[in-house]
């Protein structure tokens, strides 16, 4: 599954959380984001609840707060698309600093920032102290078709190839006098992207040719078999077992 591939969003550490299995870790997330998707948006309380189990998580697996926060910033589309949400949707209007907001408008942006937020940044702390290639490991043993788990594979060997070659294909722009500052300059742009989609399909047909060659038939070997404790499915679960009581206790008050 591709060796020695060091992603920039993981972070090494010496942690309980960095040590459990990657598949314990992806069952314990998306069970997570699941209760935190159910819990009713007029349940304010309980979204800082759940922040302080995600705070509680990267205090134990020893990670600076400053790179994680930043790394936040993924989810601003859906940021502006909430934003937008107490102008536009119709229903009871109040006044708030003089402009008229929507009240259903507002607890809909409400109910996407804190869970979008919310399962963005669990998200984060899963790829902070898990590697690429344990994750690929990890939704293997929880059984992903093949094809998409060779999929993602090699979008994380040859994802960081494709983006230095755009790096190297900028450089000699720059080295030639070129600058984009307009729109006249779309063209050339648009022709890089061009270049770089060819060069990379004509990279995968000698790629997929190679691994034919030595025998390839569609499934690839696994080269470490994954195995996990109950202990170890214990500690993964206690993060969307202590958010499931907040869940059910927000839908009862």
């Amino acid at each position: 599954m591709g060796a020695g591939h060091a992603h920039r969003l993981y972070t090494h550490r010496s942690s309980p959380v960095h040590a459990l299995p990657p598949h314990c870790k992806l069952a314990a997330v998306l069970c997570f984001v699941l209760v935190v998707v159910s819990t009713p948006r007029e349940a304010v309380w309980a979204f800082g609840a759940y922040a302080l189990l995600l705070a509680a998580v990267t205090a134990l697996a020893r990670l600076p707060a400053g790179p994680l926060l930043r790394r936040l910033l993924i989810e601003a589309p859906f940021v502006a698309f909430a934003l937008l949400m107490p102008f536009v949707v119709p229903g009871e209007r109040i006044t708030v600093l003089g402009a008229g907001l929507s009240v259903p408008g507002l607890w809909g942006a409400w109910n996407i920032l804190a869970k979008a937020t919310l399962g963005t940044a669990a998200s984060v702390l899963l790829a902070a102290t898990t590697e690429p290639r344990d994750l690929l490991l990890g939704l293997q043993r929880l059984g992903l078709p093949q094809p998409l788990t060779q999929i993602a594979s090699f979008m994380v060997r040859y994802g960081d190839v494709v983006a230095d070659e755009l790096r190297r294909m900028s450089i000699a722009r720059r080295s030639r006098g070129f600058a984009a500052r307009g729109p006249r300059q779309w063209g050339v742009l648009a022709k890089t992207a061009g270049a770089v989609f060819i060069r990379s399909y004509e990279r995968g047909e000698r790629v997929h040719l190679a691994m034919v060659s030595r025998g390839y038939t569609g499934e690839l070997p696994v080269i470490r078999e994954l195995r996990a404790t109950r202990a170890q499915w214990a500690r993964a679960a206690a993060l969307p077992a202590a958010a499931l009581p907040v869940c059910l206790l927000g839908r009862l008050l």
